[in-house]
């Protein structure tokens, strides 16, 4: 058994695992970065088009919704790819149905933000 971080120390581990994974995304996918870029751009203009809190918040949500999906597809990729080269129904299915959830959230932006902007 490992000797797990408690209290303080495991807060500082938790954050330094979750950089390590945000730097390796953004190095490795092309989709996060232009996602990352594109909130860069987003995220001010959501709050400059709009002065209600509520909006602001609604049109801020998914743009970081899409970014951590492209996070779990990723990771899907990244462990289907890991398993072997190999052509398997299940892992197409697998990297389909994340590719999925990304196309979702993304249409769920342009819902939120046709509705609010329009």
């Amino acid at each position: 058994m490992k000797n797990e971080a408690t209290g303080v120390k495991r807060i500082f581990s938790a954050y330094t695992f979750s950089m390590q994974g945000l730097k390796a995304c953004y190095q490795s996918e092309a989709a996060f970065r232009q996602e990352v870029w594109l909130s860069f751009i987003l995220i001010p203009l959501a709050l400059y088009l709009r002065d209600d809190a509520i909006e602001r918040v609604l049109l801020i949500l998914p743009v970081f919704l899409i970014l951590i999906i492209e996070i779990l597809n990723s990771a899907i990729e990244s462990v289907v790819d890991r398993i072997g080269d190999e052509y398997h129904p299940l892992s197409g299915i697998a990297k389909d149905m994340g590719s999925a959830a990304v196309w979702l959230a993304l249409i769920l932006f342009i819902v939120i933000w046709s509705i609010i902007l329009i």
